[in-house]
């Protein structure tokens, strides 16, 4: 039974899902060009909240844990498990108040109605990941821009996602090249449960009433420390919250 509703309602969600990328899409040109940054982001706000609430039409429980305690006046960075590409919305919307910028595939960059335009007009990294050098200047550009504008960025030291919900090596480089050009800036570990359940089947079905969880860990300050050490601390945090 719980098969048949996944394929129901997957079909369901995939729609709304498109409708909202198209939609969004021109709402936030025309945001851009009336409104500049401030006024496309609120757009890009509420489509993020759309996108992610309205999983429940597949049945889904959102669940968001400890983002009442961020730290504030300082640039975040924000490192987690990646599990699929369930896991950009809920970063978007639930750092809002830090404006999060990305370290993405620069593929992303083009093609995709509102993702695409977002991260070329949002000040996210795009980066490629056949290009070691680019992708350091791309991540320290963006470094220098959370720390002049006290926003976050969000980046998946695994590099890649694991669709199986395990956990990775977390590799330094990329948050060693952002704390180098953010030095005030804490990073909150981010463990994301359940998005791995839901693709089980693939993006289709989308598995039928999945409880997912995003929960921010305690802020770790990296002033003077040795960054693979606080990688592999991440990493350790996390893996304890998932059970793995």
């Amino acid at each position: 039974m719980m098969i048949v509703l996944s394929y129901i309602f997957s079909a369901i969600y995939w729609v709304y899902f498109g409708l909202l990328l198209l939609i969004f899409h021109v709402i936030q040109v025309v945001c851009n060009l009336i409104g500049g940054y401030k006024l496309r982001k609120k757009s890009v706000d509420v489509l993020n909240f759309l996108l992610i609430y309205g999983l429940g039409i597949n049945g889904a429980r959102i669940r968001f844990v400890g983002f009442d305690n961020l730290p504030k006046d300082c640039p975040l960075i924000i490192a987690s498990n990646h599990q699929s590409t369930f896991d950009i919305p809920p970063i978007v919307w639930a750092f809002r108040k830090h404006h999060p910028k990305f370290v993405s595939k620069k593929e992303l960059g083009k093609g995709i109605p509102s993702i695409s335009y977002n991260l070329r007009h949002g000040g996210s990294a795009l980066i490629d990941r056949k290009n070691g050098r680019q992708s350091m200047l791309e991540i320290a550009k963006l470094g220098r821009h959370i720390e002049k504008e006290k926003y976050s960025a969000s980046i998946f030291p695994e590099g890649t996602r694991t669709k199986d919900g395990s956990v990775r090596k977390f590799q330094h480089p990329g948050i060693a090249a952002l704390v180098k050009t953010a030095p005030s800036a804490k990073i909150v570990p981010l463990v994301i449960d359940g998005n791995s359940e839901l693709i089980k089947y693939g993006n289709y079905p989308l598995k039928f009433g999945t409880k997912i969880t995003f929960k921010a860990l305690e802020a770790i300050d990296p002033t003077g420390r040795d960054l693979k050490e606080v990688t592999a601390e991440i990493e350790a945090m996390i893996k304890k919250e998932l059970g793995k």
